[in-house]
């Protein structure tokens, strides 16, 4: 919570700071315009967490757009000058995770002295764990990345989602944590490779009208089975932006509305008759969808 609370009174900050540094006289007048800003990640590591974090804040700024600058694997004093300098040239806000004293140092002190608005993200969480666990930290670079048996589970996770993706290698899926029906473009291989990430093997089989699903299916006892549903309005335009993108414009079925609507009742009723869960995705994120599947995922395990 303090870091949340720190970063949003920093990029307010750093919203007033730019109107002042770009000269924009119709903000006043119009409160709806638009502010870029630049912001600067800086790390000894691959900077993950810093752009997880700058994400989720800034998204809290409806007319603020960061213009990002990441500085990851700074791990010498020469990289660490040369991303000062970049700085210099384009001021905004630093945050920052670098575990090195004297690198941390210089980076702090040019930030004061330029008067560039900087914090160190993790520094509240670690004070706050610190004091709770009576414990000092090990100022480890990279430390939640170790090559450890979570870091290949979640390798494995990644191999197994590509292995099992779009209905290939049905009789496979028997291994699976969890395994994601629907019908074209619900999301279904990116919500399979978000679960690998967290280390759960998912693998997932398009919904094709007049197919009948496999029927291996039936016969598996342990995974999580979740159909996915949507608004048909919302398929159909996902639809029309990949042809699109494949420079197909004709009209199919593909894209009617009504055959679309039918897919979409078919599939919702498939979905009862056979007892699965139901996601809808239509205004969810990958993330928002993953997140809602691994609580069914572990809701249900909890009963078994």
């Amino acid at each position: 919570m303090w870091i949340a609370v720190d970063i949003y009174a920093l990029l307010t900050l750093v919203v007033v700071f730019s109107w002042r540094v770009y000269e924009c006289p119709m903000s006043e007048k119009n409160p709806n315009i638009s502010i870029y800003f630049h912001v600067h990640l800086v790390s000894d590591s691959t900077g993950e967490t810093l752009v997880g974090l700058m994400k989720a804040s800034t998204a809290q700024f409806r007319n603020a757009t960061a213009l990002e600058h990441i500085h990851a694997l700074v791990r010498s004093e020469a990289q660490m000058e040369q991303a000062l300098d970049l700085i210099g040239s384009k001021p905004g806000v630093v945050l920052y995770t670098v575990v090195n004293p004297d690198r941390r140092k210089r980076l702090e002190s040019f930030c004061a002295e330029h008067r560039i608005p900087a914090i160190s993200v993790l520094d509240p969480t670690l004070a706050l764990l610190g004091r709770y666990l009576g414990a000092s930290i090990i100022s480890e670079v990279g430390a939640q990345r170790n090559l450890d048996a979570e870091y290949y589970n979640r390798i494995e996770a990644l191999d197994y989602a590509m292995a099992h993706d779009d209905g290939q290698n049905v009789q496979g899926l028997s291994e699976a944590d969890i395994v994601l029906l629907g019908v074209s473009r619900t999301s279904k291989t990116p919500t399979c490779i978000y679960l690998a990430n967290r280390g759960y093997k998912a693998g997932n089989i398009p919904l094709v009208p007049g197919a009948p699903l496999p029927i291996i299916l039936d016969q598996f006892k342990n995974p999580f089975i979740i159909g996915l549903v949507a608004s048909p309005d919302r398929i159909v335009q996902i639809r029309q932006q990949r042809l699109m993108g494949l420079k197909q414009t004709q009209q199919t079925d593909y894209i009617d509305q009504d055959r679309v609507r039918d897919e979409m009742r078919q599939a919702k009723r498939m979905f009862l008759k056979k007892g699965y869960k139901v996601i809808d995705v239509t205004r969810k994120s990958i993330e928002e969808t993953a997140a809602q599947i691994i609580n069914l995922y572990k809701a249900h395990h909890d009963t078994l």
